[in-house]
């Protein structure tokens, strides 16, 4: 059986479907028809309300008519249709949608008047309607205007089914009782009309209210304010509240912004962007807004707590992007807003963010996060920020004069400025890569064009207020000719070399860009000239030439036009031929750069960070990050992502990185470390290495590649040895520290250089070998030459007679009481004995560690040793005079190219602890050798031939 409640349902919404249909026909569809296009904005917008509401009111009415068919069918078939069939219970949550959508469309036509706007335009036809409205009414004054007999009759009938349809509700509830299975889906109806007529008595007081409101302003702020999304929530007419240090004759609270008004001067601040503070004063509380700080004071306590109680909801439902349901500040969501939030607002007032619109995260209001900035002229800055500055990194555009032109700035910001690593592509074609301070470039950086540029240019080195000031290298393109030295307001200032690409070098003292007073000029053919020279570089004043040949020029040198060179002096052909290391292997900078110095750029920013802490947050800006090709971010508006590679991904988060170096103290787990370490692009002594790399190759490589220079080359790798040691130092320490452990103390110079030599510069030395072992190349070239002149003629003779030549002791020779065929006897010598060790030293051009060039010297002389040893058949030690012949011997057999390059860089680069022992003992008979095999002179008629089976 159905209930009497269900049946009082039915004919509710029988009387409710009924004055929905009369209402549509008799009052909306009229509207909408009779209401001619309005040509204003105005009255088109009122147009699209009625519109919107007539199609609202269609709904609520098929849900209705739904609704009355599930009641009817229920009352038909009691035993077969369930209580829960209902639509009215088991989709309360889409009856109320419907409801609220209703309710919006009819309270926006009631905020802006629409039907006394509509009404006013056809008031004859609306005069004649009066009597068929008094239908839908009860108690409808006849003195009343249309306009009010058009609001009243689209709600009144809504109020009451809304109430009678919950009061059915409540009534159904308690007749099913507490163990019906329906009672929960009836509770819960119930709720959402209770809830629902509690919602719609506030919306119509809000949109009553706003209604209202218009009236009572000019014109003028009634265009500005006026909208149908606007809802008042309160108004300082109402409870009054003054304004500091603002001034305000009124405040006016709506559901999405606080508006200010001052004469005709309208301030309206998003709600989105406005953050409550409580004030000490009880009766006063502070707001933020992304460009004001002020303050609403109230005449007591209570007016403050109704006004921060309204604003604070007020903040909490515009966030939420919905209105609260069942009333404002009575939804499940927190009643308190959150201080950090995302929303995007257009600066006003003068600045550097002027105009610009920022879109992102916010804290406090102030730009907080992530976000972007777009000014109207085309820039725009996407990245981190810090109370409202640039703080982080970032990426800025910055549009050029010509089309699709921009200057890409991906940098590190401090404050607003940039301040850390950042690479800058320049629409000139220019790029920027290096460290910043307060905007400029600052610190070490590398500025390079491209080679298309009519200027093509490359500077690596020291950068101060944004100018090239300190140590550094730069590549002129147009003339062919690098500078190396120091520099001052962006010119060349203060010591300096110059290498041109015809092999010219110069040292002297620079001062505006030109060199000035005395200096030395080395020729490709190695002549030197020492004097003065013009600002263009060529001989002037008083100089001194010293040829190859020893002979020397003393004089005045000078130049006319179209005359070339003159000079006026003695010339001294007496002299003795000079030493050709005195002029050839002469080495340039050396003691005028001091080594220690030239790159603190570069060591500086490490060293910074270290002694902050090593803080995460710090290691990217002071370290350097990986960011994708600018061409693939200049294709597309991706460039506002900036894919770089976060050290997180590759493990290369500080706190990993320090809790490796503690647990790889011991020596052999510690050169395994330092080993991964360097080879780490991510890691703050990989990414340290790597920039001592391109500083080297920038100096060395291409025109930097001259004899002359291997002194300051050899003497820098050892240098960044040291430092990269100092760097795994000052880590450690840092490490030590974060583990509350006691530091180590700090080394002594002779335990540092064991360690630097044992430890770093084996790992460090294969990063810069190709180009210093080009130097050495160039720099023994001519005695190489004549070594491999030695080994070639050397190569002739068989092994015996070789062995007889160099007056190796017959006793030492391996074919004692043996019995061979001839052919055997050609071979063995070598391949039976002396080929191990020849093989042996053979292996000293696969390693570029020093330390492990002299242990495969070591062997090779354990190997003649121990083959000496097998021919007496006893231990043998081999006396110097012994030693050096069969040393020969192996070497020219070996015939080890550029052997004099690869002697010196051991000499240059092996460790200190080892003069004096093993190791500089046979580095000493190496070197003997290899001076004996240059001066080999054996005429041709005494050699064999190749082919010779000569018996020995």
């Amino acid at each position: 059986m159905c209930s009497p409640e269900e049946a009082a349902l039915l004919r509710l919404e029988e009387v409710f479907s009924a004055t929905l249909a009369r209402i549509n026909s008799f009052v909306l569809q009229p509207l909408l028809e009779a209401a001619p296009e309005p040509s204003d904005p105005w009255g088109r917008e009122c147009l699209q309300l009625l519109q919107q509401l007539h199609r609202s009111s269609q709904q609520l009415w098929e849900v209705t008519e739904e609704s009355l068919r599930s009641l009817q069918e229920r009352l038909r078939h009691p035993d077969s249709i369930s209580l829960e069939s209902l639509l009215l219970l088991h989709s309360a949550d889409h009856v109320l949608q419907v409801h609220l959508e209703y309710i919006e469309s009819y309270t926006s036509c009631v905020a802006v008047q629409a039907f006394q706007k509509a009404v006013k335009r056809r008031s004859e036809y609306w005069q004649g309607q009066r009597k068929s409205l008094q239908q839908f009414l009860s108690g409808m004054s006849s003195e009343g205007s249309v306009g009010t007999a058009l609001v009243q009759a689209l709600r009144q009938p809504l109020t009451h089914h809304v109430q009678h349809c919950m009061l059915l509700l409540l009534s159904l509830r308690d007749a099913v009782g507490e163990s019906h299975p329906t009672r929960e889906l009836l509770v819960h109806a119930a709720t959402v009309f209770g809830n629902l007529q509690s919602f719609m008595r506030q919306e119509l007081d809000q949109a009553m209210a706003t209604q209202a409101l218009w009236h009572t302003l000019s014109s003028r702020l009634r265009d500005v304010l006026c909208t149908p999304a606007h809802r008042l929530l309160q108004d300082s007419q109402d409870i009054p509240v003054t304004v500091t240090p603002l001034r305000a004759e009124r405040v006016l609270l709506f559901d999405d912004a606080l508006v200010l008004l001052q004469g005709h001067s309208v301030h309206t601040f998003d709600l989105k962007l406005v953050w409550v503070e409580p004030g000490q004063d009880g009766c006063m509380f502070h707001l933020l807004t992304p460009e004001e700080e002020f303050s609403l004071c109230s005449k007591d306590p209570q007016g403050r707590v109704a006004w921060q109680w309204k604003v604070t909801q007020a903040v909490c439902q515009t966030l939420r992007g919905k209105k609260d349901f069942p009333v404002l500040g009575a939804g499940l969501e927190p009643s308190e807003p959150p201080i950090c939030r995302y929303g995007a607002y257009t600066f006003r007032a003068e600045g550097r963010f002027s105009q610009a619109t920022y879109e992102g995260e916010w804290y406090g209001g102030r730009p907080h996060g992530k976000g972007t900035l777009k000014w109207p002229d085309g820039r725009n800055h996407v990245g981190d920020f810090c109370q409202g500055l640039e703080h982080g990194f970032g990426i800025r555009l910055v549009p050029q004069a010509s089309e699709d032109k921009f200057d890409c700035y991906k940098c590190h910001w401090r404050e607003g400025s940039m301040c850390g690593y950042g690479i800058c592509e320049y629409s000139t074609s220019e790029v920027y890569k290096g460290y910043f301070q307060e905007g400029l470039r600052h610190g070490f950086g590398v500025l390079e064009s491209t080679p298309q540029t009519p200027q093509p240019c490359r500077y690596t080195g020291h950068w101060e207020r944004g100018q090239r000031s300190g140590y550094g290298v730069q590549d002129d393109g147009d003339r062919g000719e690098r500078y190396i030295g120091m520099w001052q307001a962006d010119q060349r200032h203060g010591r300096g070399v110059v290498v041109t690409q015809a092999g010219v070098c110069y040292q002297g003292t620079f001062q505006a860009d030109k060199m000035v007073g005395p200096g030395i000029l080395l020729s490709e053919d190695d002549s030197l000239y020492e004097g003065t020279f013009t600002r263009d570089l060529t001989f002037v004043g008083k100089g001194k030439v010293t040829f190859p040949n020893g002979f020397t020029l003393e004089g005045s040198f000078g130049s006319g036009a179209g005359r070339g060179l003159h000079t006026q002096g003695v010339l001294d052909t007496a002299a003795l031929p000079p030493d050709p290391g005195s002029t050839r292997k002469r080495q340039l900078g050396l003691g005028v750069f001091p080594v220690e110095s030239r790159w603190q750029g570069v060591y500086g920013p490490f060293q910074d960070f270290v002694q902050a802490g090593c803080p995460g947050d710090l290691q990217e800006a002071l370290l350097g990050f990986h960011v994708q090709s600018s061409r693939e971010l200049r294709k597309s508006q991706e460039y506002l992502c900036c894919e770089r590679t976060h050290p997180e991904d590759h493990a290369g988060r500080m706190e990993d990185i320090l809790e490796e170096l503690l647990q790889h103290r011991a020596p052999e787990a510690l050169q395994q470390c330092l080993r991964k370490a360097l080879s780490n692009s991510l890691h703050p002594l990989g990414k340290l290495l790597r920039t001592l790399m391109l500083t080297f190759q920038a100096t060395y490589s291409g025109i930097g590649a001259n004899k002359h220079l291997q002194g300051l080359a050899q003497e820098e790798v050892k240098q960044h040895a040291q430092e990269l040691w100092a760097a795994y130092r000052g880590l450690l320490q840092v490490a030590l520290q974060c583990k509350g452990q006691a530091p180590e103390e700090d080394q002594d110079a002779e335990t540092r250089d064991l360690q630097v030599h044992r430890l770093m510069l084996p790992l460090v030395l294969p990063s810069f070998y190709s180009e210093l072992f080009t130097l050495y190349l160039l720099l023994h070239e001519r005695e190489d030459s004549l070594y491999s002149q030695g080994i070639a003629n050397l190569s002739l003779f068989p092994d015996t007679k070789l062995l007889e030549f160099l007056d190796v002791q017959k006793h030492l020779w391996p074919l004692k009481d043996l019995t061979l065929t001839t052919n055997q006897r050609y071979s063995l010598v070598r391949d039976e004995c002396f080929l191990s060790a020849t093989e042996c030293l053979q292996k000293m051009i696969t390693t570029v560690d020093p330390r492990e060039k002299l242990e495969v010297l070591e062997r090779t002389y354990r190997e003649i040793e121990a083959t000496v040893s097998r021919m007496l058949g006893q231990e043998h030690k081999l006396p110097m005079d012994d030693l050096l012949p069969l040393l020969v011997y192996v070497v020219s057999r070996a015939q080890i190219q550029h052997l004099g390059a690869e002697i010196h860089l051991i000499r240059d680069m092996m460790a200190p602890i080892h003069t004096g022992g093993l190791y500089d003992f046979l580095l000493t008979a190496l070197e003997s050798c290899y001076e004996h095999i240059q001066k080999e002179d054996m005429r041709l008629h005494r050699l064999p031939s190749r082919n010779s089976r000569e018996p020995w």
